[in-house]
């Protein structure tokens, strides 16, 4: 009863329906794009672990004015904040554990999309979602977040050599996106967030979306204490440097009892999870 009743929380966090269910079955002898021994199978297998990454990564990504000019003048953001993190999730769930078709299907969803998402900043520069450098910027954030936010929550013993996997098997699928130029290594992720400083800015539009992912309503009562778990976690994953450009602070005291409370939701969640 308890493992049924935390099981329908989680589908009423995700909004999950029949028509937006990912297709996950895969003919024999297809492994997708990474196949299970990859580390990205590992790395994207854990629900809250995800969930604190993808509320870090969008944090992360809108610092860049071209993604945060994307969300404001393409994206009805106010009321679908929580409808971005459910499609990252069904993109990242169909190219890690789909079939090749399905992964290449998703890919060429997303490629489609990006082509109409174009526009200009406030200061006159011209953008657009299919930029290969933006592109590179998004990945890295995002995948920079879900690897830290896997061992922080999930595993913190991964070994440096499956993160380095990772990463070279995260950008295979940032190239098939279209981008260029993408770091492989935990080495050159951290070099390349050093160097893509300089082009990041918050202003008056950056603090209205991430007021607006940071104060969305839980679903319903019941999903409320979990839900600000996984928000204020991914609050607290973002480098040191992202969170004081955000403005946004989480005292030592409240970090404490913040990371056991995601660390003892993940294990209720996966227990909830696990295949009976």
């Amino acid at each position: 009863m308890l493992r049924d009743a935390i099981q329908d929380q989680i589908r009423t966090l995700m909004g999950s329906d029949e028509a937006a269910a990912v297709d996950l079955t895969r003919p024999a002898g297809d492994d997708g794009l990474f196949g299970p021994d990859s580390a990205s199978w590992q790395v994207h297998g854990d629900f809250t672990a995800m969930m604190i990454g993808g509320v870090s990564a969008l944090l992360l990504q809108m610092l860049h004015p071209a993604v945060l000019a994307g969300v404001w003048d393409h994206s009805g953001f106010r009321d679908d904040m929580a409808g971005r993190l459910k499609r990252t999730a069904r993109f990242i769930a169909a190219t890690t554990y789909g079939s090749t078709e399905s992964a290449e299907n998703m890919i060429a969803r997303v490629r489609r999309v990006h082509g109409f998402v174009r526009g200009t900043l406030p200061d006159g520069t011209p953008y657009s979602a299919d930029d290969p450098n933006l592109l590179t910027w998004v990945h890295v954030a995002e995948a920079r977040s879900f690897l830290s936010a896997h061992v922080r929550y999930r595993d913190p013993r991964f070994p440096g050599a499956r993160q380095d996997l990772y990463y070279a098997e995260m950008a295979d699928l940032a190239r098939r996106l279209g981008a260029a130029g993408v770091p492989e290594s935990r080495a050159t992720v951290e070099a390349y967030l050093r160097r893509m400083r300089g082009a990041l800015r918050v202003d008056a539009r950056t603090r209205d979306v991430a007021g607006v992912l940071l104060d969305q309503p839980a679903p319903n009562f019941a999903s409320q204490p979990l839900q600000q778990i996984l928000l204020q976690s991914g609050v607290d994953l973002l480098p040191g440097w992202a969170r004081t450009m955000h403005g946004l602070r989480v005292p030592l005291r409240e970090k404490v009892a913040l990371r056991a409370g995601a660390m003892g939701a993940g294990t209720v969640l996966r227990w909830a999870m696990a295949a009976r």
